[in-house]
């Protein structure tokens, strides 16, 4: 059995920065993708950004296209999400998910393996 694990989430101000980490533990294969989607209260989950395990191929959404960076670590087995100029739309429970086979896509519904979840809140 894969288990996603997040963390790094927590209460910052509009501007700050934060980090979060996604490992995978369990069962081990190779991923073809990890992507991070957020939710906030009342909305639909949305891509936030993904990654290629290659590390060739990425996606971002425009709301965060130039403050979030994804990176991946193989040795850790480990995705992390940069974010810096915070603000408080970006406030929601942050998701990693991991897809086996198949691109960085921004789509919920191709991801196979959901992480549990953490909590980002940005006050401003």
């Amino acid at each position: 059995q894969v288990q996603l694990v997040e963390s790094g989430g927590g209460l910052v101000q509009a501007g700050d920065s934060l980090s979060l980490s996604c490992t995978a533990s369990g069962r081990t294969f190779r991923w073809d993708a990890i992507a991070w989607f957020r939710q906030a209260p009342g909305k639909e989950r949305e891509a936030v950004t993904a990654i290629s395990w290659s590390g060739d191929s990425t996606y971002y959404a425009d709301s965060v296209k130039g403050r979030f960076t994804i990176s991946r670590d193989y040795a850790k087995n480990t995705v992390y999400l940069q974010m810096t100029s915070l603000k408080p739309e970006d406030t929601a429970v942050y998701y990693c998910a991991g897809r086996q086979f198949g691109t960085a896509s921004p789509r919920t519904r191709e991801y196979d393996y959901w992480g549990q979840g953490t909590q980002v809140t940005v006050s401003s």
